[in-house]
């Protein structure tokens, strides 16, 4: 009798697993089929995202080895592939190139458009900043000193990368405006601040001096004579485009000043 049961109870057991299988299984057949489907997904975009990084990098040296041939349309095309094959900074460098050959061709409203594109495109603060920050000084050379100093203001905040430079710029551009009470703050900050660049200390120093003996009163007559004058050719807006790009590398992590 007690085999008899053993065997029933057995039976038992072996119809609620058959049944618990028939109601599980094809939940954990699922569940498997899906995570099979994740990980092919993530494997496919994973390879799709590394090819466009190569291309975009390919494409980037091409178009550094056409500008340093002096060949601006091959290097401008080149650029343009890059920014649409890349992602992430080769985006924003080549994007920012582009905009300094805009500069070389005299064409500023294009390079203030494509600065802006890079800086809403970066995930890098320094990118990001440097990207803006030449935007800006573009503006104060040719827009209005309104527009200037609402970019500015952001760049100069506590914690920003390019903090010292864009103090710099927003004092200039606070004279410009008629503002040297607001430019002298600035100033006296850049000559107390730490971590200020002598280069950018000296120019604060001699802002504040031209303020306080009268000296910059004139500002305003200077930047409406300058205005008057006709636009630079290209080689002098190349050279504004060099100046450009070394105040916009105030640090080592800043190699995505435009040529």
């Amino acid at each position: 009798m007690v085999d008899v049961f053993e065997q029933v109870e057995e039976e038992l057991r072996s119809a609620r697993y058959k049944r618990l299988f028939l109601t599980i299984g094809p939940i954990v057949g699922g569940v498997l089929l899906l995570a099979l489907i994740g990980a092919l997904g993530w494997w496919g975009w994973d390879s799709w995202q590394n090819s466009k990084a190569d291309k975009a990098s390919q494409a980037y040296e091409r178009g550094l080895e056409a500008l340093q041939a002096g060949n601006a349309a091959g290097a401008g095309a080149a650029f343009l592939e890059a920014q649409k094959e890349g992602n992430g900074a080769y985006k924003v460098l080549a994007l920012q190139q582009r905009a300094g050959l805009a500069v070389e061709a005299n064409n500023l409203t294009q390079a203030v458009e494509l600065f802006d594109e890079a800086a809403k495109a970066a995930g890098d603060p320094i990118l990001k900043d440097t990207a803006a920050y030449k935007a800006a000084l573009i503006v104060m050379d040719t827009g209005t000193t309104e527009d200037a100093i609402k970019r500015l203001t952001p760049l100069a905040a506590e914690g920003r990368p390019l903090r010292p430079f864009a103090q710099e710029a927003l004092a200039l551009a606070n004279l410009q405006a008629g503002k040297p009470a607001d430019a002298r703050v600035l100033c006296v900050q850049l000559t107390l601040g730490q971590d200020v660049p002598d280069s950018v200390r000296q120019i604060a120093q001699q802002c504040i001096d031209a303020i306080d003996t009268g000296a910059a009163s004139n500002v305003n007559d200077i930047i409406k004579a300058q205005k008057a004058l006709p636009p630079p050719a290209p080689a002098s807006a190349q050279t504004q485009a060099q100046a450009s790009a070394a105040a916009a590398q105030p640090q080592a992590a800043a190699p995505a000043a435009a040529q």
